[in-house]
């Protein structure tokens, strides 16, 4: 970099200060906290790792140095929350994807409750229930099962897990009922969520391409 395009000392200073404005903003957020996922706690954790990743890249193009730290990368998936700051009322929104790597193994697991729910009694031909339908399947064993049993003994009923997220979502007060169940998922706001939560094996590949990129202990 030539030193026409290299940030001023006074620059670099000025990046400091920031840092340090952060951290208070963000221990003062930490300290008046009122839960776990406080939304303003949120704000000032990303507004503190957005000023010490400026610090470190001026830092470095100015004197060739950077800090200790690794800076977290700022999570710019969600805007910024604009719900209520004492939510009355909530929603949990909820997607989980599968896929049907072992349909004779769903089958089997299906014809088993179908078979159980006929009870003892029963002739014992529940094939017009499950047979060879994966439809059919499906319709039985989750509305045998919660949402997190499936999710725990997935491999069990022949499924593969795909990305989940989980968004809680705040509002004023509980809707009408039956006032959503036609469409659950149209009025879903980001700017309400007031934490997510997402599973991706793009995760694990992103860690793992980081600890391949860092040089082995003691190399020389």
């Amino acid at each position: 970099m030539s030193d026409a395009a290299q940030p001023t000392a006074a620059e670099v200073r000025a990046a400091a200060e920031a840092v340090k404005a952060a951290i208070d903003r963000h221990l003062d957020a930490v300290e008046r906290r009122t839960g776990d996922d406080d939304p303003a706690v949120y704000e000032a954790f990303n507004s503190l790792a957005a000023a010490a990743e400026v610090y470190d890249e001026l830092l470095y193009d100015r004197y060739d140095e950077v800090t200790p730290f690794e800076i977290p990368g700022v999570d710019d998936s969600l805007p910024p929350y604009a719900g209520p700051a004492e939510p009355s009322a909530l929603s949990v929104l909820i997607r989980r994807d599968y896929a049907v790597v072992e349909p004779p193994r769903l089958l089997a697991q299906a014809q088993r409750l179908a078979d159980i729910d006929a009870g003892p009694g029963a002739d014992g031909y529940t094939g017009a229930v499950v047979g060879t339908s994966v439809h059919s399947a499906l319709g039985v064993l989750f509305g045998e099962y919660e949402p997190d049993e499936i999710a725990s003994r997935h491999k069990e009923f022949g499924l593969e897990e795909g990305d989940s997220t989980l968004w809680v979502s705040a509002a004023e007060a509980l809707p009408e009922p039956g006032e959503w169940l036609g469409a659950p998922f149209e009025d879903a706001d980001p700017e309400l969520v007031v934490c997510r939560f997402d599973v991706s094996a793009v995760f694990d590949e992103e860690e793992l391409d980081e600890e391949l990129d860092e040089p082995a202990a003691g190399r020389a």
